[in-house]
């Protein structure tokens, strides 16, 4: 099947869109950062760049790390942008750019968020390391997708029966990692959660300037559940979006956060900056194994 010029464009030169990507530019193996400034401090550890491009918010190195070939791609905030970023790489590597069609042989990429993070937990300290099992999925984007064969009903049913879950939104979604990365990125150095992955920053994520929220207590809702041992320990904007695309379109994903805050009680780290570059000198060094 053929896919029409308005669904998968590209540029004059044969890149994708908004990446600004050919399929020789990328390795299978990709860091997610938010942050287009987190690109560079990723790639410092690098012993050579091979190749680096920018549009709009999506910066995209590619070089060598003690042997190994990697890619480093800003997405940007939100799961709107992951939309873009997991669709348009997925097109890279899966997809005959030059007919349009689907290749014959599935490419699957490896692909690690580090990004940074407010703990929910008291007993998940400042300046640690957290990888998230889970992503609940609490901002709606994934159910533009046929989800059901990813999702935890169990999970979902208990969180939404939990926060008294208004049906005027989105069922929320619960979606784990690739137990594959999970595994050659643990440790005992590190925590291990699941995530709540809001549709915004201020009040999808409980924060109040000028305007009231639906339900005010949501934050206290989502810090107190705990199902079989499963419980929320943070809040971020990303990682429900990369791992339900990444499963739907058979790709493999984990997110590593630096705990920077502990919101619990109301702790900021004195070297935020120190805690990232450990992170993502941690994280490159797992990927080697």
């Amino acid at each position: 099947m053929k896919i029409n010029n308005s669904e998968l464009i590209l540029n004059a030169d044969g890149s994708i869109y908004h990446l600004n990507l050919k399929p020789e530019n990328i390795s299978n193996d990709i860091i997610f950062v938010g942050d287009q400034d987190r690109v560079d401090k990723v790639t410092n550890y690098f012993d050579n760049i091979e190749f680096s491009t920018q549009k709009r918010e999506f910066k995209t190195t590619t070089g060598i790390y003690k042997g190994k070939r990697l890619s480093v791609i800003s997405t940007g905030i939100g799961s709107d942008n992951i939309d873009i970023v997991l669709n348009e790489l997925d097109a890279l590597v899966n997809i005959d750019l030059k007919n349009k069609t689907f290749k014959k042989n599935h490419t699957a990429l490896n692909i690690v968020r580090i990004g940074t993070s407010g703990s929910l937990q008291k007993d998940i300290p400042v300046d640690s390391f957290l990888m998230n099992t889970y992503a609940l999925d609490m901002n709606g984007m994934l159910r533009f997708y046929k989800v059901d064969d990813i999702s935890h009903p169990e999970l979902e049913d208990a969180f939404v029966s939990h926060t008294n879950w208004n049906v005027k939104k989105a069922y929320p979604i619960i979606i784990s990692n690739s137990k594959m990365l999970e595994d050659k990125i643990s440790s005992d150095n590190i925590y291990k959660g699941m995530t709540a992955t809001a549709g915004g920053f201020y009040g999808p994520q409980g924060r109040v300037l000028r305007l009231s929220i639906e339900d005010p207590n949501l934050n206290q809702k989502i810090d107190s559940f705990n199902y079989k041992g499963v419980r929320i320990t943070n809040l971020e904007m990303e990682t429900s979006a990369i791992y339900g695309l990444s499963k739907l379109l058979g790709h493999h994903a984990c997110s590593m956060n630096a705990i920077i805050a502990n919101r619990a009680i109301g702790q900021f780290s004195n070297n935020p900056h120190r805690v990232v570059l450990d992170l993502i000198e941690y994280t490159l060094n797992k990927l080697l194994a």
